[in-house]
């Protein structure tokens, strides 16, 4: 069985899948870091050339390879749940975890990151978050196995959680 962290950027899942996957002695799998490796191209480069759908497809494609192996701790991309087909194949072989969190706490922890394209080019910084989880919480939540809330916990108290859960 895989474990598979969903959730919107910001919410922990690259760390908190690091320390995972280590406390299990499990490979961690990246969704986003096999995009880039696959593309040979950074994220913001793959969708101003490529547009969101040919990202989109690649994730696809990359989802449904992962689903076939076991025993991985897989971090998922925030819209990877986006396309159905991507949450049916990842729980074909996985439990999948949401990590939530709220919006100020996504802001302050991805503010400066750069390697994250605006989601829809129009909106603040703020703005932007808020409308895209509203847009996503119901499908983290038709996805989900379990919800575990990363504000205000440190990375251990989370791993510890997503033990216990496993």
């Amino acid at each position: 069985m895989n474990i598979v962290l969903i959730g919107y950027r910001g919410t922990g899942k690259s760390t908190v899948g690091r320390l995972l996957a280590a406390r299990l002695g499990r490979t961690l799998v990246s969704t986003d870091a096999e995009i880039v490796a696959r593309a040979k191209r950074a994220i913001p480069e793959i969708v101003a050339q490529e547009g969101w759908d040919y990202f989109r497809d690649l994730e696809s494609d990359i989802c449904r390879e992962l689903a076939s192996r076991d025993q991985l701790v897989i971090d998922t991309g925030g819209g990877a749940i986006l396309r159905p087909q991507n949450v049916e194949a990842l729980k074909q072989s996985g439990r999948l975890f949401w990590l939530t969190a709220s919006v100020e706490t996504i802001a302050t922890r991805i503010g400066g990151d750069n390697q994250r394209p605006s989601l829809t080019g129009t909106k603040s910084f703020v703005d932007e978050i808020a409308d895209v989880l509203r847009e996503r919480t119901p499908k983290y939540q038709a996805a989900t196995d379990h919800v575990v809330a990363t504000d205000d916990r440190s990375i251990d108290q989370l791993v510890e959680t997503l033990l216990t859960l496993v």
